[in-house]
């Protein structure tokens, strides 16, 4: 099914150590445009994380944020310096003594003397986070894809009702086209009876300028080709894969055969139609710039 390029998607998830969110938002680009970002100390995940995105996104500029926090200080070590302790009270103490103050040595004073604990981060069990963050990871590209393929339903249905209605133009020109040239024969039959009158001459006149007119504004060849290109739109639209480079391709190609049949309406309406099919292939243009 086809995707659009926006998306959203965020998950969070938790366990006994650490907890871990996942979120993963995108718009329209050229090409894939992926940027990740995780808290330094877990830049480790940045491959990880890429790759897992990557094979499922394959247009678009895509932006993806990871969190990962650690519940009640469990990366957190803390060591008292039980050395300095011991001189920081031998100090305290002659300091009592000399001066005659109170013993007033707390457990609390001499864990504030400067270095008196070692507070140390542990390292990551780096394979157990990222296989964490990349099961969240899974379930936050579940949701983004859920929403790409909702809005590339959306894109798609309205790209298939104006390829519709385009169809039904080109058979009007198809219908009209033969009309223009039995009308310019007949505007050519009436000024030749005015100069030659009623001749042989005039007549094959009339025929060979009719022939000629009509080798001009045939439109046949455009017309064929433009309905492969209405055929292969709507073959494209039913895929699997990515198509969006395909589409902007086969619209450019649909408007160039619009652009050769309006340069060769010599007829008001055929040219009004040439209009509105080009109009409508434009917004189709326009849709398919949010196609994956």
């Amino acid at each position: 099914m086809v995707k659009s390029m926006t998306g959203y998607g965020r998950k969070k998830a938790e366990n006994d150590q650490r907890e871990v969110t996942v979120e993963i938002k995108s718009v329209n680009h050229r090409y894939l445009d992926l940027n990740i970002k995780v808290p330094r100390i877990y830049s480790f995940l940045e491959e990880a994380v890429k790759s897992a995105v990557s094979s499922r996104v394959s247009r678009g500029k895509v932006d993806v944020f990871v969190s990962v926090f650690t519940k009640d200080g469990k990366d957190v070590k803390v060591t008292p310096n039980l050395e300095l302790i011991r001189e920081y009270v031998e100090a305290l103490r002659q300091v009592r003594d000399t001066f005659g103050l109170a013993d007033d040595i707390s457990t609390m004073g001499v864990a504030q003397m400067p270095d008196a604990l070692s507070i140390d981060k542990e390292e990551p069990d780096n394979e157990a986070v990222q296989q964490q963050v990349l099961e969240v990871v899974g379930q936050a590209l579940e949701e983004y894809d859920a929403m790409r393929r909702a809005e590339g339903a959306r894109l798609c249905q309205d790209i298939v009702q104006r390829a519709g209605r385009i169809g039904q133009l080109v058979d009007h020109v198809e219908e009209r086209s033969p009309q223009t040239v039995e009308e310019y024969r007949k505007r050519i039959s009436a000024r030749m009876q005015e100069l030659l009158g009623d001749t042989e001459i005039a007549e094959q006149r009339i025929l060979a300028e009719a022939a000629l007119f009509a080798d001009k504004v045939s439109v046949t060849e455009e017309i064929v080709r433009l309905r492969s290109h209405l055929a292969q739109l709507n073959t494209m639209l039913s895929a699997d894969t990515a198509v969006g480079r395909k589409l902007d391709f086969l619209v450019q190609e649909m408007n160039r055969e619009a652009n050769t049949i309006g340069s060769k309406a010599n007829d008001y309406e055929l040219a009004q139609t040439v209009v509105e099919i080009k109009a409508e292939i434009e917004k189709i243009r326009e849709q398919i710039q949010n196609i994956e």
